[in-house]
């Protein structure tokens, strides 16, 4: 076990035994296209590095297959597939997952011994498509692309068992789609084992992410690991995995609380005939008939793979359902509608941001196909029909992401030609960024990007009135920076959640500024648990007051420029 990874995960989960990484030796050479290269990784992977190879085996498979002999020596096994290794550098053919796939050596025939790696991704959002081994220490692993588009590899989600104890293993990701990376700002995949199965994030020292000419030049993740059980199965993933079925038994647990202020409804189904749930949140009085509704409402995981987003929708959720105070007042006054996932059929299959047809389906919110994207399609008839009815006002849409570039949660908005529209817009992730840590109002941004054009914030944006104000709300795969220093802070589960929470409580804070809400709210006790100061202008703003954001930069117009590939 080494001890420095083990001291920082320990501090950080003392009841969850860290799981050891291997140790290796310090050095400070300069990296890979500028970057710093990791200090403890072990000289001969550094050396092969610098030299722009592949890592401990270059010299061993710089061809593009291995020999026929060595081929026709690999055979298949009851219940366990044998790997083969004359596709390498074809990572074109990779089409499903694998399934309790054994890696032997080369030239070795018989049943796998202990030591010889068994990968498996079959099972709900699990992602792995191919193994390749390079040596007894490395294995090349291939991201399975999205069905039915290969343009996208980027989640991956797989179990490893059949180790020893003590097993030191490289394992090099091969075929990112994804230029930019988290990884090359300190990110690192999560493990877990069976024994301990609270996620962990890997120590940075012992993950690279680098260029490789042997691939195509794309970018390579390798990272070091220390297996140290041999019963244990261990799992690996890219980020926090968050499952449809996950999703389906929170909401069964809170249908089951029988709350006479929560509705969930069957909405419709996916390709695949899996849920896309509805809630309704709010005091059962809103909904009477005849009543005004002031609408909130809320989408997450359009792109399956990016799993913060689900954690940050459950934290909306579980506010806005509890006994808190401002919750209350929120219920009274507003009808929150959530869907928590939107393409049902991409998480479990574990795609990274297409469905089940290949399709990005936050390009599609302008013609919705009710058969090649019925999850979309539903939504969207329900927001055009609340638009529709005089009694509805839609306030707020926000739709949910995660990012694989930024840190902190963030907004994107809509660029309009009115001035005030547009200040007015900026109220919102201004109060946000009061009462969230982790939000930058500073990464928050405003535009009309063409590409976007198809995303549900473009499109509503446009299709609602002036008094809807549409988002769609960022947050990392990986930190965030606290205060004005630059030291980061990884998200884990209860952070991402805590942002939701936060969310929920930044609309109490909008309407009380703006004099929205019709009668006076009741004064809501200081319970939050974060040490930030609270945003004073709501008890000191009159009506009708909208400079919250008069000083928004120029830049918000021009803004940064959002990834063609995110959101």
């Amino acid at each position: 076990m080494s001890g420095g990874c083990g001291r920082e995960l320990v501090q950080k989960e003392a009841t969850d035994p860290p799981l050891p990484l291997s140790t290796a030796k310090p050095s400070t050479p300069a990296g890979v296209d500028g970057k710093p290269e990791r200090s403890d990784l072990p000289d001969i992977w550094l050396a092969n590095i610098r030299a722009g190879k592949r890592t401990l085996a270059s010299l061993v498979c710089q061809s593009s297959t291995l020999g026929q002999n060595q081929e026709n020596k690999l055979q298949k096994n009851v219940g366990i597939k044998m790997h083969k290794s004359s596709d390498i550098g074809s990572d074109d053919i990779i089409a499903g997952n694998v399934s309790k796939y054994a890696v032997l050596p080369p030239g070795y025939c018989g049943q796998p011994k202990k030591g010889h790696l068994i990968f498996d991704a079959c099972f709900e959002s699990g992602n792995l498509g191919r193994v390749d081994h390079i040596t007894e220490f490395e294995y090349d692993l291939f991201i399975r692309p999205d069905t039915c588009n290969p343009r996208f590899r980027v989640w991956f989600n797989f179990t490893v068992e059949n180790i020893k104890e003590s097993q030191r293993v490289i394992f090099n990701i091969v075929n990112f789609s994804k230029t930019k990376s988290l990884y090359r700002d300190g990110m690192t995949p999560m493990v877990k084992s069976t024994s301990r199965p609270k996620w962990q994030r890997l120590p940075p020292k012992n993950v690279y992410y680098y260029r490789c000419p042997d691939h195509r030049k794309n970018y390579v993740m390798s990272f070091a690991f220390c297996f140290d059980r041999e019963d244990d199965i261990y799992q690996f993933a890219y980020c926090y995995p968050y499952t449809y079925t996950r999703l389906q038994h929170y909401l069964d647990n809170l249908q089951r609380r029988n709350m006479d202020y929560f509705c969930r409804e069957l909405l419709g189904l996916s390709v695949q005939q899996r849920r896309l749930d509805l809630l309704t949140v709010t005091n059962p009085v809103n909904l009477k008939p005849g009543a005004e509704q002031k609408v909130v409402f809320i989408t997450a995981r359009v792109h399956p793979g990016e799993t913060p987003s689900s954690f940050v929708c459950q934290g909306i959720i579980d506010f806005l359902v509890s006994q808190h105070p401002v919750a209350k007042v929120l219920r009274d006054h507003l009808v929150f509608k959530i869907a928590p996932m939107l393409n049902p059929d991409g998480v479990y299959l574990g795609n990274y941001r297409c469905s089940l047809m290949g399709f990005d389906l936050n390009r599609h919110w302008v013609d919705p196909s009710p058969w090649a994207h019925p999850t979309l399609h539903g939504v969207k008839q329900l927001i055009i029909q609340m638009y529709n009815n005089p009694k509805i006002s839609l306030e707020f849409y926000i739709d949910i992401h995660a990012h694989s570039t930024m840190m902190n949660g963030f907004m994107y908005g809509n660029i309009f030609e009115e001035e005030e529209r547009f200040q007015r817009q900026a109220i919102f992730p201004k109060l946000l960024c009061q009462n969230a840590e982790d939000f930058s109002f500073s990464s928050t941004s405003f535009n009309r990007d063409a590409v976007k054009a198809g995303t549900g914030r473009r499109f509503l944006g446009g299709l609602l009135d002036d008094t809807s104000y549409c988002y769609t709300l960022e947050v990392s795969f990986y930190s965030y920076i606290v205060g004005g220093a630059m030291s980061t802070v990884p998200y884990m589960e209860e952070a991402y959640m805590k942002l939701g929470r936060n969310v929920a409580r930044t609309f109490l804070d909008y309407y009380r500024l703006s004099s929205i809400v019709e009668r006076p709210l009741a004064p809501i006790p200081n319970t939050r648990k974060e040490k930030l100061p609270l945003f004073k202008g709501a008890a000191q703003r009159g009506p009708g007051n909208n400079h919250v954001g008069s000083k928004l930069e120029k830049r918000s117009q021009t803004s940064l420029k959002d990834d063609s590939h995110s959101s």
